[in-house]
């Protein structure tokens, strides 16, 4: 590998596939409890375009260690309080937890009792994936004609179906690039409590999981909810990287402040203004204006562990104190979670 340049990262990028299945009017009774469970802003922020240039710069600054972009002038990260105004998604609630992965046969059972599939068709699926996920192509074919004039079951398989694509396509999205894990159902079984996770906490740690592993020279792809990092980017670096959205105001996520666009430079010219990047290039706190709209949540402050499943990551705000308004001073020394299979952790954040 010596001598050898990394070429920009593929990226997983589900921003168009989300207007193949919209919420008209004739389907208010899904929008409704989608609407309720606080995981409505996403059918709306996410970008249809990502840059491979600039997001693959950014990975190259990750430290695995300190989940935190360690930059020319020092570290910054992507916080809760990022998430909770970028996508105006729950960061506090029940954590996102599952005991062990999900095997085959009981994804194959969940599909039945919660999607109502039959067993051959839910078996085909599975099969056709070599894994315990289903197809975002298959959810919309199968589900997407559902509307409020069905019956009442039907309505609440095509809810969760829903639900499951726009969790695919957003927070979740994996390296199959296709398909969404079939685990995620198990969260939307009962439909009055999806409101009740801490899906922003989820969506970081998921995130945090993935550009650690895009680290790696091996690794050609980054995963995750790309927007989140991109406007991350945007908020942080204005003057280097974005273009304004002159229609946005600040009652919606500020993922729709910008117009997202395939910047023409090269990886290597991206590096090449990364290395010169001073903390004055930096916008600290972007969301001075937003906050009438958005108070700034205080678990942004939380220190420890978050976690999606069986992924649990260090936060660790208390490393980049300048994105919160004040003076950085020595942090202390990072942790590592002893054992990712198994949390230690309050069940709540």
């Amino acid at each position: 590998m010596v001598g050898r340049d990394r070429a920009p990262l593929k990226l997983v990028n589900h921003g168009a596939k989300l207007q193949l299945w919209e919420l008209d009017t004739e389907r208010s009774r899904i929008y409704e409890t989608v609407h309720q469970s606080g995981l409505a802003p996403l059918t709306s922020c996410s970008h249809r375009v990502a840059s491979r240039p600039m997001l693959s710069a950014f990975c190259e600054w990750w430290q695995p260690e300190t989940t935190t972009f360690h930059l020319p002038f020092g570290e910054m990260t992507i916080t809760l309080d990022d998430v909770a105004s970028i996508l105006h998604i729950p960061v506090t609630g029940s954590m996102i937890s599952f005991s062990q992965p999900l095997r085959v046969d009981d994804a194959n059972a969940l599909l039945v009792k919660l999607l109502g599939t039959t067993d051959v068709e839910a078996s085909r699926e599975t099969e056709q994936c070599r894994s315990p996920s289903v197809r975002l192509l298959w959810l919309r074919d199968h589900f997407s004609a559902i509307t409020d004039v069905s019956s009442d079951d039907d309505i609440e398989f095509a809810t969760r179906a829903f639900l499951l694509h726009l969790v695919g396509c957003t927070l979740f999205a994996d390296k199959s690039a296709t398909s969404v894990a079939v685990v995620y159902l198990e969260l939307f079984r009962d439909l009055s409590m999806v409101g009740s996770y801490a899906w922003g906490a989820a969506c970081l740690a998921y995130l945090y999981r993935q550009l650690t592993t895009a680290t790696r020279f091996e690794v050609r792809q980054l995963d995750g909810y790309l927007t989140l990092l991109q406007a991350w980017i945007y908020e942080h670096f204005p003057e280097m990287f974005s273009s304004l959205d002159l229609s946005y105001t600040e009652s919606r996520p500020r993922a729709l402040r910008w117009r997202p666009h395939v910047i023409p430079d090269s990886l290597q010219s991206v590096r090449e203004r990364l290395d010169r990047l001073q903390s004055s290039d930096v916008c600290w706190e972007p969301y001075v204006d937003h906050r009438a709209e958005h108070p700034f949540p205080d678990i942004a402050w939380y220190s420890g562990c978050i976690k999606c499943g069986l992924v649990i990551e260090p936060y660790h705000p208390e490393r980049v104190l300048r994105q919160f308004g004040y003076i950085q001073t020595i942090p202390p020394r990072p942790f590592t979670p002893l054992r990712p299979g198994r949390s230690i952790l309050l069940d709540q954040y």
